[in-house]
């Protein structure tokens, strides 16, 4: 497996420290908040939604930081897992759901293109593209 470089190592141990902490979160202190993010079309309990997200969360941060070996696995996980749950930021601008601070639509709209930036932190992370 090839080194990462020092910004890819940044990213990986930043948003591994940032999930670990949004999966406490979900676990804790946010949970009501996180509630608002769940579309009402998923036909389960919404706290149950919350802190199952919030065990996966705490999951892939704690693997993104301890499994640096495995970074390729973790970062493309986390990328799935950024893009399972946009569905919930779209309900939350959709039905205008304030929630973290997130009370307007322009801010709520915001939040819906840095999903990908996201995304493409996770992967970049995890150590892709591969480079030669």
């Amino acid at each position: 497996m090839s080194s990462s470089t020092a910004s890819q190592r940044l990213v990986r141990i930043g948003l591994g420290a940032f999930m670990t902490f949004a999966g406490t979160s979900h676990l804790t202190f946010a949970r009501e908040p996180f509630q608002a993010q769940v579309p009402v079309w998923i036909p389960l309990d919404k706290d149950l939604v919350v802190l199952a997200s919030g065990v996966v969360e705490v999951g892939l941060g704690v693997a993104f930081l301890a499994l640096p070996r495995h970074r390729r696995v973790v970062g493309v996980a986390l990328a799935g897992f950024y893009t399972a749950i946009f569905p919930g930021n779209i309900n939350q601008y959709v039905q205008r759901l304030d929630a973290f601070n997130l009370d307007s639509d322009g801010k709520r709209l915001g939040r819906l293109f840095f999903q990908p930036v996201l995304i493409a932190g996770a992967l970049w992370g995890g150590g892709l593209p591969v480079r030669h």
